[in-house]
């Protein structure tokens, strides 16, 4: 069971919450609170790995683990591990 880090950045221009997986480039999302972009993140890696097992490309292991630093430190709000076991479950039954 692969634990993907996402990482949660504020823009308080936007007055919103942006998070991305450094394991997985490109899959992002964005929310208003927290709960939100969490939520939305969990959606976007179940979407991107479904994408990635769909078109046939191999599934990266998930290699950073909270704490790990990062480009923009003082940005940063905080890391959350997400586990993926449902995701590949469905994406491997799909």
């Amino acid at each position: 069971m692969d634990r993907y880090v996402i990482v949660l950045e504020a823009d308080p221009a936007a007055q919103n919450l942006c998070a991305y997986a450094p394991d997985l480039p490109g899959c992002v999302a964005m929310g208003k609170t927290v709960e939100e972009t969490v939520r939305l993140m969990r959606e976007s890696l179940w979407l991107h790995l479904a994408s990635m097992r769909r078109d046939g490309d191999p599934i990266p292991p998930a290699l950073h683990r909270v704490g790990d630093p990062v480009e923009y430190s003082d940005t940063v709000i905080g890391m959350v591990e997400i586990t993926t076991r449902p995701i590949r479950g469905a994406v491997t039954a799909a």
